[in-house]
């Protein structure tokens, strides 16, 4: 039995790891989808048993979705792009923890979404999701911008423009600036206290934070003065992360990510034009770093 499994193909699943979800995408070895599934947030930096669990369970979810058994991990090479891992150490740790399968390449995110966006040609990539960071994979080199975490960085993130936008309504609740109605109806659901918000503030998450960017960006489009200003603040920091990738030697450049289409509208003219539609996603980026095709 164990010899049979041995001279089975080889099979490849990217795993997108992220602030909010995972998502898993198996493949052949001719590049065909065998199945699919998506998880829980897999971000190693913020919990890396947390993280791992979902990686485990998407794992699991998309073989089943594939019709295979767990016990075919013995032929299953996995791409791991995971937020949070930040050095080699890290991703060794990551590979460590998930032992039983043929290979597991563990990398930041954002190196597996430009993977996939350039179908592994060179390339330079904005993610804006959750969080947010640049990279530049330019002859064999890999350099990264911004992200940095939601604490230390992430500007531009769905994850900022939700800390801006509690802010913000808290500074209107005190008087330092004018309400709208964005802001009213995010003080309402705290019922104008306060202190709730910051019991509730103390305990959230980036992925807490990044699930107000939707409201936020809805209320741009009605042209609430608050929400406006957040999310023209966070289009000029993705310019940023655009500007300093290009830099670095990147001729094509992808956007992408969770708020890449809502944000994309308030990006300068030039910086939007010049923008390139990805190849693939992230998962097949991952699909790529196990070394797997895509069709």
């Amino acid at each position: 039995m164990a010899g049979t499994e041995e001279k089975a193909p080889a099979l490849f699943m990217g795993i997108d790891g992220g602030g909010s979800t995972c998502r898993a995408r198996l493949r052949d070895g001719a590049g065909a989808v065998l199945g699919e599934a998506v998880g829980g947030s897999a971000n190693v930096y913020l919990d890396f048993a947390g993280a791992l669990a979902a990686v485990r369970d998407c794992i699991g979810a998309t073989l089943a979705a594939a019709g295979l058994q767990s016990d075919a991990g013995g032929r299953l090479r996995v791409g791991l792009g995971l937020a949070g891992v930040s050095s080699p150490a890290i991703a060794a740790e990551v590979a460590a923890a998930l032992p039983g399968f043929a290979e597991v390449r563990v990398s930041n995110d954002a190196v597996t979404a430009c993977l996939g966006a350039h179908g592994g040609a060179d390339g330079g990539l904005v993610i804006a999701g959750t969080g947010s960071a640049g990279l530049a994979l330019v002859g064999g080199r890999e350099i990264v911008v911004g992200g940095r975490g939601f604490v230390l960085g992430d500007d531009g993130s769905g994850a900022r423009i939700g800390l801006d936008a509690w802010r913000r309504a808290l500074r209107a609740h005190d008087g330092l600036e004018p309400h709208t109605p964005f802001t009213r109806s995010l003080m309402a659901r705290f019922g104008d206290d306060p202190a709730a918000v910051i019991r509730w503030g103390l305990a959230a998450r980036s992925a807490d934070y990044g699930a107000e960017a939707p409201a936020c960006f809805a209320a741009a489009a009605g042209g609430d003065a608050v929400a406006l200003s957040i999310v023209r603040g966070a289009a000029a920091s993705l310019a940023e992360l655009v500007a300093a990738v290009r830099r670095l030697g990147a001729d094509r450049i992808c956007l992408v990510g969770g708020g890449a289409s809502a944000v994309r509208p308030y990006l300068p003219a030039a910086v939007a034009d010049a923008l390139a539609p990805p190849h693939a996603d992230a998962r097949d980026g991952a699909v790529l770093l196990a070394g797997g095709r895509l069709p």
